[in-house]
């Protein structure tokens, strides 16, 4: 991929109602447009993983921040970091497990899947990232 030529997308959501599945057909038409355009192989996985950890990001920042909340979406060497920054500086923090709890258990599925995890305050809101591989590990293929 060209220097001059960064693959990212920034995308303002405002909450409205479909804006979680706007995001996650975002993500999928921003790895779909790398592979095309910057010729950089992206599994289904990896497409797939994409789509949950930013409807799960997205979700959260909508349910616990006021406001608008920004997803960008940027291709860093072999990988996709998938951030989402809202207006509430409280970092999240993944809650022990407890079968019997009834949802919130997004941020323990994104921590599950992602190769990398940051969260940061900003000087307004707080900025979550996460980052997957655009190829599968093969040490996760367990079909051989």
């Amino acid at each position: 991929m060209p220097d001059d030529a960064p693959a990212e997308m920034t995308v303002a959501l405002d909450g409205a109602v479909g804006c979680i599945a706007d995001a996650r057909s975002s993500a999928s038409e921003f790895l779909t447009r790398v592979q095309r355009e910057h010729g950089l192989p992206v599994s289904a996985r990896t497409m797939d993983l994409a789509q949950l950890v930013v409807s799960e990001l997205v979700t959260n920042a909508l349910k616990y921040a006021p406001g608008p909340v920004m997803l960008q979406l940027r291709i860093t060497g072999g990988s996709v970091e998938i951030t989402v920054w809202d207006t509430d500086p409280t970092l999240p923090t993944a809650r022990s497990a407890d079968a019997g709890r009834v949802g919130q258990h997004g941020l323990e599925i994104v921590m599950a899947v992602v190769q990398g995890f940051e969260a940061h305050r900003e000087p307004v809101g707080k900025r979550i990232t996460g980052r997957l591989a655009l190829l599968d590990d093969p040490l996760l293929d367990f079909d051989g």
